[in-house]
């Protein structure tokens, strides 16, 4: 008869053993602002949609009594409206640029995918826009 060779392993519950990829999914966040390089679109506003999928990890589950343990869309809703509220943007791109720089002051995010179009700027496509990846590198300067 073969002895069963079995260890037991005790788990040290202050140790981490999970680490959770979440992902925020903002669709159609569609906003009036003046953006553009023309003339005119610096006169009117124009009806702007922003698109995000924001990827965070994060080494403990959610807290269901702390919105700290989450990145929280309604947050994000917030800043992007505030950077576009007072200041005008010449470029799809530098309005990217400027919602990256303010989202990845959270460091659990790790990657950002931006889609941001003008719904009324040219009359034969329902839009135009950009969409901008950036995910922050964890490589030493």
């Amino acid at each position: 008869m073969k002895k069963n060779n079995l260890n037991i392993v005790k788990i040290d519950k202050n140790k981490t053993l999970f680490n959770y990829e979440k992902k925020i999914l903002i669709k159609e966040l569609i906003l009036d602002l003046k953006l553009g390089y023309y003339d005119f679109e610096k006169e009117n506003s124009q009806k702007v949609k922003f698109n995000l999928e924001v990827d965070y990890e994060d080494k403990k589950p959610t807290s269901d009594e702390d919105i700290k343990s989450i990145v929280n869309y309604g947050r994000i809703v917030k800043l992007i409206k505030k950077l576009t509220k007072n200041k005008h943007y010449n470029f799809l791109e530098t309005l990217a640029e400027d919602v990256f720089d303010v989202l990845f002051k959270d460091k659990r995010i790790g990657k950002i995918m931006l889609q941001i179009e003008k719904l009324e700027i040219l009359k034969d496509c329902t839009s135009v826009g950009i969409q901008v990846t950036k995910k922050r590198s964890h490589d030493k300067l």
